[in-house]
């Protein structure tokens, strides 16, 4: 069984995070997203509205043969690879920035588990500027973000500012 783990805040899930799991998806037998609760990011979502978020949007996300299982962790991503006894990390890259952080991290969950590869996937140019991030400061400020965003996730945002306001 070659398992992975997709890790990340994924507040809000984009069409970025969705091209990464639809690419990597014929390297591996099952693929693990895996929502990292993170309380100092100040999310737009609870870990469980971004779960049920991702969990309602998958069964749309071609995959193949490849098994896409949705959950959320704390603490250290190598720890969790290990627990889920996976053997590599998936992770998109869409600028050099990202490249140098990502490899910091590749190599810290390396030498906390020699056993993990990471498998970086460049990022599809359509997206190569999308980030959970850019696209709630753009959603908050107005601005459109259909196309890089799921329909279902945009909703919840609105929904959200609308309880929040």
């Amino acid at each position: 069984m070659r398992r992975a783990i997709f890790p990340g805040s994924f507040d809000p899930l984009t069409n970025g995070h969705l091209d990464v799991i639809r690419r990597s998806s014929p390297l591996f037998d099952e693929i693990v997203i895996a929502v990292l609760n993170n309380p100092d990011k100040n999310p737009m979502f609870t870990v469980e509205e971004r779960v049920a978020m991702i969990e309602e949007i998958i069964p749309s996300v071609e995959h193949g043969d490849c098994r896409l299982i949705v959950d959320s962790f704390s603490g250290l991503t190598a720890e969790f690879v290990k627990r889920r006894e996976a053997t590599a990390i998936v992770r998109g890259i869409r600028a050099v920035s990202d490249y140098e952080y990502e490899l910091r991290m590749a190599l810290m969950n390396r030498k906390l588990e020699p056993t993990i590869e990471t498998v970086f996937l460049m990022a599809d140019e359509e997206y190569s500027y999308v980030s959970s991030t850019l696209m709630k400061q753009v959603f908050l400020l107005g601005g459109r973000v259909d196309g890089l965003i799921p329909e279902l996730v945009e909703a919840h945002m609105r929904n959200k500012l609308t309880q929040n306001s």
